[in-house]
């Protein structure tokens, strides 16, 4: 782990049985409210994408967060994925299985096409379900996974599984 990691550590806040008993979620507000920790985050982060990716692509709603700083530190363009409803052109989505559910995936039909070559960002990856999704719905419109970025990792909860076949990096692990 870097000394910028080990420093960043201090920045992640437990917050215990959240959002229900027996889950210690992980809160980076505190890193974010912090803009030094912030921008050494961001940094981190843009050591870790390939030279020939195109675009960042980020996943509602905390790898927004990160995905747009990413995108202005690097000169890549931003694109969002979203829940339902939330874009306003025409959408190409994603249906997938969450522990308690369903959900869904949407990215604008025209963000992505062949040849183009991405790189995914959230904050966390815990059980991989929705980075998974994210890949197939990159994948389904022909662009190319460089690699999936993630602030933390629960290494406990084996998420990058679902995701082989894909690099995955993280800054922090618990």
């Amino acid at each position: 782990m870097s000394q910028t990691a080990t420093h960043l550590r201090d920045f992640i806040r437990d917050i215990p049985n959240f959002p229900k008993v027996g889950i210690t979620f992980k809160d980076i507000t505190p890193l974010l409210a912090n803009g030094d920790a912030f921008a050494a985050c961001v940094s981190e982060l843009s050591c870790l994408i390939e030279n020939d990716v195109d675009f960042i692509v980020g996943i509602e709603s905390r790898g927004f967060l990160f995905g747009a700083a990413l995108a202005q530190l690097t000169g890549l363009g931003f694109i969002p994925v979203r829940k339902p409803g939330k874009l306003p052109a025409d959408v190409h989505a994603i249906d997938y299985e969450l522990e308690y559910g369903m959900d869904r995936l949407e990215i604008h039909r025209d963000a992505l096409s062949a040849g183009h070559k991405v790189v995914i960002i959230d904050d966390l990856l815990a059980t991989g379900g929705t980075a998974e999704a994210t890949i197939n719905l990159v994948q389904q419109l022909g662009a190319k996974v460089s690699a999936c970025l993630f602030v933390i990792e629960l290494e406990f909860l084996e998420g990058r599984k679902r995701l082989e076949g894909t690099p995955v990096h993280h800054i922090l692990a618990y």
